[in-house]
């Protein structure tokens, strides 16, 4: 994880923590990449894990992406699929994370040849294994992506509520190019999604400005992802934080993208001191090489934030996931009981957060 000193490492890895803005293909483990691309015969870059692991490190956005879809392209039967889904509940497991809600592009998947009705089959019966397994509780948010169209939104939305009525999807989401492709075309999508009692959830405000995070609210979108640059616009600002909107915040994610040169200069502290709702989240840990426990960590490094205020952001990820109410109360009262004992081993204090 982060440089953080080994109690508070400590700490913050054991913290029964939710996570709720993480992308299934983009926490793929190289190891896991190799066997699938040999498995294919698909050709990479590297042949084996160390040189993977070197290819994954981030240089820049079209790296990025070429590295995103190669994970993509490894993913073709439903084998895979629920291989993919057992490596990462095992890894979240391994971070104190407890619940997951995952974004999952399944249009990408079909237009590379896999069968929506398999990949359903597979990865709900290898969530319900990997959380009988781990004890670690995933939801999907299937993903729209804005920069490809309407028929692969319709199939989305399709799985999306096949999904919900099998108890594996929590929300529809949407992601893609924010900066150039509207979000209008998919408000019927969303309109379907609510009256048929489905979560919402957008990616807005990290590489365009707040006229995409009204677009994303205006759409019906429950929950934000990122939405970082709501700052430069404090009427938004002003309406985000009294209509209690989450947000979901991805701090290396953003960094690494260019949304802001350094921690320091990143919107987190103003967006916290406007009072505004902020989860903590890694987006893609294996392509950004940083995970939950590393995000909070550098919190703490590099802002000086303290240990309550690290559990008062983990507690936000339980009351800003798709769960019932009398599930949220359980994993806070777990969370605070868990934060006192954690406290008092790791850091010789028993941390406690009001609220």
């Amino acid at each position: 994880m982060s440089g953080a000193s080994n109690g508070i490492a400590a700490f913050l890895r054991e913290l029964p923590k939710a996570e709720i803005h993480v992308h299934l293909e983009g926490a793929i483990a190289p190891s896991t990449l190799l066997a699938l691309a040999r498995r294919h015969g698909v050709a990479l870059p590297a042949d084996d894990e160390a040189g993977l692991t070197d290819w994954f490190r981030f240089r820049d956005f079209e790296h990025f992406v070429q590295v995103y879809l190669a994970c993509s392209r490894c993913l073709r039967d439903p084998e895979d699929f629920a291989r993919l889904v057992r490596d990462f509940l095992l890894a979240q497991a391994a971070r104190g994370i407890v619940y997951c809600e995952a974004h999952f592009t399944i249009s990408t998947h079909v237009a590379n040849g896999a069968k929506a009705g398999e990949v359903l089959d597979a990865v709900a019966v290898a969530i319900a294994a990997g959380e009988e397994e781990t004890g670690v509780r995933l939801r999907l948010i299937p993903d729209i992506v804005r920069n490809v169209g309407v028929p692969p939104a319709d199939l989305t939305l399709e799985w999306a509520l096949a999904g919900a009525r099998r108890g594996i999807v929590a929300a529809l989401g949407l992601a893609g190019s924010e900066a150039r492709f509207s979000c209008e075309p998919f408000a019927p999508h969303f309109a379907e999604a609510e009256r048929r009692g489905l979560h919402r959830v957008a990616h807005a405000g990290e590489h365009a400005g707040p006229t995409s995070v009204r677009a994303a609210l205006a759409l019906g979108a429950e929950r934000i992802g990122h939405g970082v640059r709501t700052v430069e616009d404090p009427a938004l600002l002003a309406e985000v934080v009294a209509d209690r909107v989450p947000l979901e915040l991805c701090p290396t994610s953003n960094l690494l993208l260019g949304v802001a040169p350094d921690l320091r200069s990143h919107p987190i502290a103003r967006l916290r001191v406007a009072g505004a709702e902020l989860s903590i989240n890694s987006d893609d840990p294996a392509l950004f090489a940083i995970d939950l426990p590393g995000e909070l960590g550098r919190l703490h490094d590099e802002l000086g934030w303290s240990a309550e205020t690290l559990t008062e952001l983990a507690l936000a990820g339980f009351r800003h996931a798709f769960l019932p109410a009398e599930e949220k109360a359980l994993w806070e009262r777990e969370l605070r009981s868990r934060a006192r004992e954690l406290g008092e081993r790791h850091l010789g204090r028993a941390i406690q957060v009001s609220g």
